[in-house]
């Protein structure tokens, strides 16, 4: 214990020089939040105050915007456009939706079901809150970050949850944690050079492409595995490129007994520094983690997704302070989701004891493959708020909402029922188990 503390202080200092070294430092340059207070319709100007100014600063309406585009006396964020002159709006967007009764109802769940999955294979929930916050009207980059604030203790709770249960390498962890937190702040910077540079609609469009693509190209990947696995009797064989990794003897070599692995510690390096740029990036780092850890390095799928959650909580923390300084947490989000993903963090985590590790793949691969139909399906919106093809009837968009977010919908019911199922079925089989040996107990030792 007194050596889990020592090297927990050190993760501690190491995080702070990080932090130190590259602080992400204030919004772009390009962005602004504050209040509007007041329009001028004809001279098409609106007054706004800054955060951190006592003063109006009048900005100019950009091509194509009307007096009844500014919203008054709320929280926004505004994107300027440089090219178009001095002071000139490119977008408006509310930071801080209205909040309605089902609307809370439906974060409560959706952090429910989120807790579930991250419990279970310890990355689903951030790649499903973030697009669910997105449906739900929150700005991508706010989205962003409110997910990046509720994860960590969340992923505090899970990994403790997992750790009881043997199933969590706490020095691998750390290790994948420790540069990761350097991919955090390469995250932060990439989120901001594009709401920098194309607003916040940008944002959106970047968010949903990097889940797109990601999501497709990991998915299919782990699909493919857990279906080979399911029928080679569900035993986990070592992936051949984490076997070959595993034979490169490059120092320092690191030992991680929980995982039974002994690898190059150059090896953990890009597995944790992608998932720290993922998860600054669009809040979602696990699905390139756990797989990194099963594929790369060589932990099975119940050690990668319990680990992946010690990552989270350090790697969530460091970028809750970042998000924080920028002023784009939506703390009523955070706390409705967390409030619920508490409660599913453990039921997630308690299934994994009684599942077999292709069954924990299968719910990813499902749930990632689901998630990127829904997030896809806004991608012809963004590109036309962003006049890179022309905007959409209607008729159109109203259909492509849709199917984003009853995709997202599936997503949640059907991980919900297959880790329901699969929790259950182990749990009657672990108790007729039980059951017969102590039947058997008695025919031996009868009284």
């Amino acid at each position: 214990m007194k050596r889990l503390l020592a090297v927990m202080a050190l993760v501690l200092m190491v995080t702070f020089g990080v932090h130190s070294a590259f602080a992400g430092g204030p919004p772009p340059k390009n962005v602004m939040k504050g209040v509007f207070v007041s329009y001028d319709a004809a001279a098409e100007t609106a007054s706004i105050k800054i955060d951190g100014h006592d003063d109006l600063t009048v900005l100019h309406l950009g091509e194509g915007m009307t007096v009844e585009d500014i919203p008054i006396n709320k929280k926004v964020l505004v994107s300027l456009d440089t090219h178009a002159g001095p002071n000139v709006i490119k977008d408006v967007s509310v930071m801080f939706m209205n909040m309605t009764v089902n609307k809370i109802i439906a974060f409560l769940l959706i952090g429910l079901i989120g807790g579930l999955l991250s419990g279970f294979i310890g990355s689903g929930g951030a790649f499903v809150l973030t697009p669910a916050m997105m449906s739900l009207g929150a700005p991508g980059a706010v989205a962003v970050a409110s997910n990046m604030c509720h994860k960590f203790p969340k992923a505090m709770v899970g990994a403790y949850k997992r750790w009881k249960y043997g199933q969590a390498d706490i020095k691998l962890g750390l290790v994948i944690a420790v540069t990761s937190m350097i991919g955090v702040e390469i995250g932060i910077r990439i989120q901001k050079f594009i709401l920098n540079s194309w607003g916040n609609a940008g944002s959106n469009l970047y968010v949903s492409v990097v889940f797109v693509g990601v999501l497709v190209l990991v998915g299919f990947y782990v699909l493919m595995d857990a279906v080979k696995l399911s029928k080679g009797g569900g035993e986990e064989v070592k992936p051949k490129l984490a076997a070959a990794m595993q034979k490169i003897e490059l120092w320092p070599m690191m030992e991680f007994k929980v995982a039974k692995v002994r690898i190059s510690a150059w090896i953990t390096i890009p597995v944790g520094l992608f998932t720290g740029m993922l998860a600054a990036t669009i809040a979602v780092g696990g699905f390139i983690g756990v797989p990194g850890m099963i594929y790369l390095i060589g932990a099975s799928a119940l050690v990668a997704s319990a680990t992946e959650l010690i990552v989270a909580f350090i790697m969530g923390a460091f970028g809750s302070i970042q998000w924080g300084i920028s002023g784009l947490i939506d703390i009523r989000m955070t706390l409705l989701i967390l409030a619920g993903s508490l409660i599913g963090v453990q039921l997630g985590a308690l299934g994994t004891t009684y599942v077999k590790d292709y069954m924990i793949k299968i719910v990813m691969a499902s749930v990632m493959l689901i998630v990127a139909v829904s997030r896809g399906a806004m991608v012809p919106g963004y590109l036309a708020d962003l006049n890179l093809i022309p905007q959409l009837k209607e008729q159109m968009a109203g259909g492509l909402d849709f199917v984003s977010f009853w995709a997202l919908m599936l997503a949640l019911a059907v991980a919900g029922i297959i880790i329901s199922v699969a929790m259950i079925k182990g749990m009657m089989q672990a108790k007729a188990e039980e059951n017969a040996k102590a039947l058997g107990n008695e025919a031996v030792n009868p009284s």
